[in-house]
């Protein structure tokens, strides 16, 4: 074999190799025939390349193939993506092609979401796509309604600051400054007061201590009463009591129905009559034995009889006396 057809075997080696390798880097095998290709169409393709991988339940069996732009004039600016498989995976037409990332800093890829459902997708069908919410577009998503809330509240405060402008004057803010040396002032003095209130109760802290312990014993006392007060019979003192009360009851409803000879003489009138006819009597018979003791008591050594009582004898002792 002559050197001229070696380098040119070798060359031909070369070239095959170049070709094979442009083709693996770009996810074509030229030695696997019976791929099949699917194709889907995007508005945005998110950072999606040719040979990003496909995959189905995170295996791979496929990788993107191409990507142009849509030819049909009713979807102009749209993007249509050619991606191949190598698997025999069989899933039906209404198969979901999502665009997602696998890593916040990686590339997109292709994962494709089988439905069982219906007929079979085949070579050359169109897929329908979506897109995947990545995390820095969740992020601007939901900041994009705080963005705009803050806008409003800057927009707020910037009107409230020209208002406040607005409002105070020269000579308002000299108001507001003094109002402000005032409050400092009033701090000051109470950072003193309080300075004061400190020094007394160091001053004073045994006697502080003393009247709390004094404050202790008094409160245990207390409890200690109230502890008695507890263990007591109380319930006993005041059947007792209520007896008591029931019988001074029953002994006063006797005497205002007239029982008894409390209630006679509470409710008697005759009885009460009599009693004082008889204290009158007696009052009168005392009086008359003061004035006359010798018509009622006689007593003499010789037997000399007593004078008959009569009216003049005694208006005559009565001014002898």
């Amino acid at each position: 074999m002559s050197r001229e057809l070696k380098t040119g075997i070798v060359a031909v080696v070369i070239i095959g190799l170049l070709i094979w390798g442009y083709n693996f880097l770009k996810g074509q095998d030229l030695f696997k025939g019976d791929s099949r290709h699917f194709f889907v169409e995007y508005n945005s393709i998110q950072g999606l390349n040719e040979a990003s991988l496909v995959t189905i339940n995170g295996l791979q069996v496929g990788r993107v193939s191409k990507i142009k732009f849509n030819d049909k004039p009713d979807k102009r600016g749209g993007l249509l993506v050619r991606f191949t498989l190598e698997n025999d995976f069989v899933f039906s037409k209404r198969s979901i092609v999502r665009i997602y990332s696998p890593s916040p800093l990686g590339g997109a890829n292709l994962a494709i979401l089988p439905n069982y459902e219906g007929d079979n997708a085949v070579s050359g069908d169109t897929l329908k796509g979506e897109i995947e919410s990545s995390l820095f577009t969740s992020i601007g998503e939901r900041l994009d309604p705080i963005q705009q809330k803050l806008d409003e509240v800057l927009e707020g405060a910037d009107s409230l600051l020209v208002g406040l402008n607005q409002v105070l004057d020269k000579k308002s803010r000299k108001s507001l400054n003094r109002s402000i040396l005032g409050l400092e002032y009033t701090v000051s003095d109470v950072r003193k007061t309080l300075k004061g209130v400190n020094t007394i109760l160091e001053d004073n802290q045994d006697n502080l201590a003393a009247t709390l312990t004094n404050a202790k014993t008094i409160t245990d006392n207390f409890s200690q009463v109230s502890k008695d007060l507890a263990q007591a019979n109380l319930s006993k003192t005041i059947k007792e009591f209520e007896t008591t009360l029931a019988n001074v009851n029953g002994l006063l409803s006797n005497i205002e129905n007239g029982n008894g000879t409390l209630g006679k003489l509470m409710t008697d009138d005759k009885m009460y009559n009599n009693l004082t006819n008889a204290s009158k009597e007696m009052e009168e018979l005392l009086r008359e034995m003061k004035l006359n003791p010798k018509r009622f008591v006689h007593f003499s050594l010789f037997g000399k009889k007593a004078k008959p009582y009569n009216e003049e004898n005694n208006k005559e002792n009565t001014s002898n006396k």
